[in-house]
């Protein structure tokens, strides 16, 4: 019998492993958020309910924004979700997020606010191969030089710029269309895909 418990005994302490491991990472997914780095943003903000205009919008990225100690700016309606800026307290372009309609669920968004932000991204404070060289007159070029090859009849909007990259509306006779990133150092673009049709937008609110 004592042969038998020796033999169970590992399982057992495996068992309890995984159970005490399990309830950890569920106890960090339902918190929604997890800092991976000085200040790195990752995890989604709780659903609140539906989100049925600007205003609801703005509140659901407000309420992300400070657990950053940031605020949100501009936010625009698409056909498949909100979009928000946030800011700092200077003023300067933080990050982007995403608001789900249905849920109100609030998120980093894909793309550049993940992979090429050096502050706020995936990877946060990390050296970039090569110092940015990129100005946001040459950004506009870069964007516009793109959209003629993929985008026939856009062009760009003047830039917002974020830590590592910038962001542009895209637009048709002078309407917003949707947006794009382009890279501060490498002059990668990234078309915002997820958005849907534009909608409409609002400046930032007053606090």
């Amino acid at each position: 019998m004592s042969r038998l418990r020796g033999r169970w005994l590992p399982l057992t302490v495996l068992v309890g492993a995984l159970a005490a491991l399990i309830v950890s990472v569920a106890w960090v997914a339902g918190s929604g958020f997890e800092r991976t780095g000085p200040t790195a943003m990752t995890g989604s903000l709780a659903r609140d309910g539906p989100v049925r205009n600007l205003a609801d919008a703005d509140r659901a990225a407000e309420r992300f924004a400070s657990r950053w100690n940031l605020h949100a700016g501009e936010v625009m309606q698409f056909s498949k979700n909100y979009y928000a800026e946030l800011l700092d307290a200077h003023g300067k372009h933080a990050t982007e997020v995403l608001v789900e309609p249905g849920s109100g669920a609030v998120h980093l968004e894909y793309g550049p606010a993940m992979m090429w932000n050096t502050a706020y991204g995936m990877t946060p404070g990390r050296a970039p191969s090569r110092a940015a060289a990129i100005g946001p007159d040459r950004a506009v070029r870069i964007a516009d030089q793109w959209l003629r090859d993929h985008r026939s009849g856009l062009h760009a909007a003047q830039p917002d710029a974020f830590p590592g990259y910038y962001t542009l509306h895209t637009l048709r006779d002078g309407h917003i269309v949707g947006m794009l990133s382009v890279n501060a150092t490498t002059g990668d673009v990234w078309y915002h895909t997820w958005h849907g049709r534009f909608l409409r937008m609002s400046p930032a609110m007053d606090r």
